[in-house]
């Protein structure tokens, strides 16, 4: 199986404080099942950048931003158990009595970086979603994902790509 030196892909997704929003990253110029090739991802890192520099929580109350990187597209944040999910995470965020924000902590749930071997792809397009559970702030969540495209025999590449459809 041919590897290739890793590189870096990177996305963004501007969302908003109520609804699900989600953006495609390209992968075509990686993945070509028919041609044999198909990307590995090695790890996945987020960024959380806040329109606000600690964003303003309901006093007394937990708030939670949630991302998650599939092979499919979605419509809502989806569990694990979802065929389609490579990586999802987390940032938790709780008030005290004023509404100050008194912590924030942020997890990756799942992620390539997780699996002895990353997580093998082998569609065109991935797809990059985040969501919060209660009106926080605008925000922009970046991903940055390290990968390295791989040879697979043709029947593999195309078993793989049908499986991730």
């Amino acid at each position: 199986m041919a590897k290739s030196d890793s590189f870096f892909i990177r996305a963004k997704v501007n969302w908003d404080t109520t609804n699900f929003a989600q953006n495609s990253i390209d992968l075509g110029a990686y993945v070509d099942a028919l041609g044999k090739s198909v990307l590995r991802i090695h790890r996945a890192e987020v960024v959380w950048d806040s329109a606000l520099d600690v964003p303003a929580v309901t006093a007394n109350q937990n708030h939670q931003a949630s991302f998650q990187l599939t092979t499919q597209s979605q419509a809502a944040l989806v569990g694990a158990t979802d065929k389609s999910v490579i990586s999802s995470g987390t940032l938790y965020m709780s008030a005290g009595a004023a509404g100050e924000t008194m912590t924030m902590s942020e997890r990756i749930n799942v992620g390539p970086q997780a699996w002895t071997n990353g997580y093998l792809v082998g569609v065109e397009q991935i797809y990059v979603g985040v969501d919060q559970t209660m009106a926080i702030c605008s925000s922009e969540f970046s991903v940055v994902l390290e990968c390295t495209v791989e040879t697979l025999s043709s029947s593999a590449a195309m078993a793989l790509a049908l499986s991730q459809q």
